[in-house]
């Protein structure tokens, strides 16, 4: 069981092809934060998440990472422009001032990859682009992508950026899972699951464009606690929102499948829904994952050794009758 790597053109370090997420990290707790985070490196993780939206995650990666004397090593995927209650905060002004309270709360001189977390279609390409190359002149940030961006948007902003002889997005972070979603999570959302988005998935794999996927798990689906049965007794949080937006029939049919291949391979159920899209082999994958013990890592990280063949993986998205081949 061993770690993967992969590169992001503009960043000049191995990536973890499984990147922790901060959002599962006890910033409260510097003692059990900083453990969580020593387990997952000693698990080979050099990649990790974080944005402005989560509170005091920026601060505290960064005072791991000085701490331990790191910096050199770790990739940083820092995301900014998030929409606010009052306005999208997609803009050449707001994507500045939260990369430099980034750099601030991290004491870094650096963000390896600038993600903006949201994307606003009425706002042109163009001064993003332009912001985004002033800051990597600058050094401020290495290479930058988007998050939860639909590929005509990205494609516009890459053919801008080409025709100026600027650098284009990098990368990409949309929501990918076994899953499909029959009802968006959070207005705005960006999926490339199901069989619904097989376009963007194929404009992802000719553009070889590395994507930085979230949610593999679905928002709890794969978790293994919900049934057909069981969905009206989620009535509130994040439990609530996974019922609602993936608790339909044919999502249940995959599941049934799961438990089948994951019975077969002496495996768990999550580990086979991270296996699948660790075993996309059209696209260039790094899974965003939430762990919040270093055991929940390396049960992730296992997936990476689970080789599943592509009829196994139609069997369980429902594009073949059979597992076999």
């Amino acid at each position: 069981m061993a770690m993967e790597y992969g590169n992001v053109p503009g960043v000049e370090k191995p990536i973890s092809r499984i990147v922790q997420g901060m959002m599962q990290v006890d910033s409260k707790d510097e003692a059990k934060g900083f453990a969580l985070l020593d387990a997952v490196w000693e698990q080979g993780c050099r990649a990790f998440d974080t944005a402005r939206v989560y509170g005091d995650k920026d601060s505290f990666l960064g005072k791991w990472i000085n701490a331990r004397g790191i910096r050199e090593q770790v990739v940083v995927l820092a995301k900014g422009a998030h929409h606010s209650s009052l306005r999208k905060r997609v803009t050449s002004f707001d994507l500045g001032a939260d990369l430099h309270d980034t750099l601030a709360a991290m004491q870094t001189d650096y963000i390896d990859l600038y993600v903006l977390h949201r994307d606003d279609p009425d706002y042109p390409v163009g001064p993003l682009v332009e912001a985004l190359n002033q800051y990597v002149r600058e050094g401020k940030i290495r290479a930058f992508g988007g998050s939860n961006w639909g590929v005509e948007r990205l494609q516009e902003a890459n053919e801008y950026a080409r025709a100026r002889g600027l650098i284009p997005f990098a990368c990409s972070s949309p929501n990918y899972s076994l899953a499909e979603q029959m009802k968006e999570p959070w207005a705005g959302c960006v999926t490339i699951s199901g069989p619904q988005n097989e376009a963007a998935r194929r404009w992802y794999a000719a553009q070889k464009m590395p994507l930085f996927t979230w949610s593999s798990m679905a928002g709890g689906f794969w978790s293994d606690r919900f049934e057909r049965d069981n969905l009206d007794t989620f009535t509130s949080g994040l439990d609530k929102v996974c019922a609602d937006s993936y608790g339909y029939a044919p999502n249940f049919q995959r599941l049934d499948r799961v438990r089948e291949l994951a019975r077969a391979k002496g495996v768990s159920v999550p580990q086979i829904a991270l296996a699948y899209i660790l075993n996309d082999r059209d696209l260039n994958i790094f899974a965003l994952v939430g762990s919040s013990t270093g055991a929940e890592f390396a049960d992730n990280l296992k997936a990476l050794d689970l080789k599943l063949s592509e009829q196994e993986r139609a069997h369980i998205d429902l594009r073949a009758d059979s597992p076999g081949g």
